[in-house]
């Protein structure tokens, strides 16, 4: 009678044993289970935060104050800093030699919005009397370039042929066509550059972008940006 008790005590310990060795595995699956959820959530929130930081465009500026000038337009705050031929987007520095560049910033009361326009700005070069328009953005896209990229090292080694042969030969002196960046490449730098230019249209302040003006020239002893819109008008003096 007491051998069967201990062997039935005997059963009931064991299989105790083991429904808590699987209760224990269970929970240690389950514990493990968020935390495989909640590293690939942050790997996609970190995925989002690059996307939506390579889709933001130009950053505005803590105020206006932060610019190289700024100026009161009404109620609004303009910030504006020269930058010459370069054309500087939040993931990379570009140039132009056809066109320059301002960086603005507009800031305002809380809530405030502001309709922002090409027709918006002009230029002022060397005291000339005739101002420069702002231009679109995209009409630089023809001159635009990246310092950074290098042509592969076929096309840099490509020389002039000479066909030779008993002095018959005639040999080509001409240099070379530049070679030209891959579409990709060249698409990419577009598209940098169309975030970072001003929004145009009906905006919530603040707001801040690159603004456009055809001008070949090197020797800039002054400068001075015009804004004439909605908030009012207003004369900058950059630096340039």
């Amino acid at each position: 009678m007491l051998t069967c008790e201990k062997m039935r005590l005997t059963v009931v310990l064991r299989t105790g044993i083991l429904i808590a060795d699987v209760l224990i595995a269970t929970s240690g699956l389950r514990a493990q289970k968020p935390d495989a959820q909640t590293d690939a959530q942050v790997k996609e929130a970190q995925a989002k935060e690059a996307q939506a930081k390579e889709a933001l465009g130009m950053p505005a500026r803590t105020a206006a104050t932060e610019y190289q000038a700024h100026a009161q337009a009404g109620s609004i705050s303009i910030g504006a800093e020269f930058v010459g031929h370069s054309v500087p987007t939040p993931q990379a520095t570009y140039s132009s030699d056809d066109f320059v560049v301002v960086e603005t910033g507009f800031f305002g009361p809380p809530d405030a919005r502001l309709k922002l326009a090409v027709e918006d700005f002009s230029i002022r070069i060397n005291g000339k009397k005739n101002t420069l328009p702002n231009q679109h953005y995209e009409l630089s896209f023809h001159s635009l370039r990246d310092l950074e990229w290098e042509p592969p090292a076929a096309e840099k080694s490509k020389t002039s042929l000479n066909t030779g042969g008993g002095g018959g030969g005639q040999q080509n002196d001409a240099p070379p066509p530049p070679p030209k960046m891959p579409i990709e490449l060249r698409r990419a730098m577009e598209q940098r550059v169309q975030k970072a230019a001003l929004p145009e249209g009906e905006r919530i302040l603040p707001q801040a972008g690159l603004i456009f003006f055809e001008y070949r020239g090197k020797n800039i002893k002054s400068i001075e940006l015009i804004y004439d819109g909605p908030a009012g008008k207003a004369t900058l003096t950059l630096q340039p």
